[in-house]
């Protein structure tokens, strides 16, 4: 199973929620799309963060399209059940669990995230090779942890395919450790210098 946890690397994502939340405020349907969203954590981190940030009605127009190639068969289960082990949740700030988890009662040890999160999450099995987007119109593209594994040539297409499938302005972010490629660097503007975000140019 994919290696991650809950908070991680949340200075990205909070630059994300910085530059999304203004843009989208008025907005009927905010759409996301959290690209190699293992089981969970990140997509559910990100909701957790925007809950933080919007107002309660404005975040029920938040949809969060987490996908992943999943081999393992067991994230989409995982994902729509919202259960985590302490372990897991281990670096999730105390304010914060008490306000979006209960105790599992019929777990030991695990913890079930509140269904304002959880309803915010749609999970679905998708391969980013094969450069068919999962849909148009998000906000906001994230793919971390995923471009390392890809080719130079694949990844190129890839982001080329996320630039096809964001709004006009959207914000795309990938792992700090990926640059954006030459080949791609028209197609996007670094929104800041210390986070791989970026914001579509036409």
């Amino acid at each position: 199973m994919a290696f991650t946890f809950f908070f991680r690397d949340t200075h990205t994502i909070e630059h994300m929620v910085k530059q999304l939340v203004p843009e989208v405020a008025g907005r009927s349907r905010v759409r996301i799309w959290d690209a190699g969203c293992a089981y969970g954590p990140e997509p559910y981190t990100l909701a957790i963060i925007l809950a933080e940030n919007m107002g309660n009605f404005a975040f029920k127009n938040v949809y969060i399209d987490a996908t992943d190639i999943d081999e393992s068969g067991q994230f989409g289960t995982i994902i729509k059940d919202g259960q985590y082990t302490d372990e897991e949740l281990g670096r999730i700030p105390p304010e914060i669990m008490s306000k979006y988890f209960i105790k599992a009662e019929n777990r030991s040890g695990y913890s079930t995230l509140t269904d304002t999160i959880r309803n915010r999450v749609q999970y679905q099995t998708h391969d980013l090779l094969s450069l068919k987007p999962i849909g148009g119109g998000f906000s906001l593209i994230l793919c971390k942890n995923v471009l390392l594994h890809f080719q130079y040539a694949e990844r190129i297409e890839v982001i080329k395919m996320f630039h096809t499938a964001l709004t006009p302005g959207g914000l795309f972010a990938s792992e700090q450790t990926q640059k954006m490629p030459e080949e791609c660097a028209h197609l996007f503007t670094q929104v800041v210098p210390d986070a791989q975000l970026f914001r579509k140019v036409g």
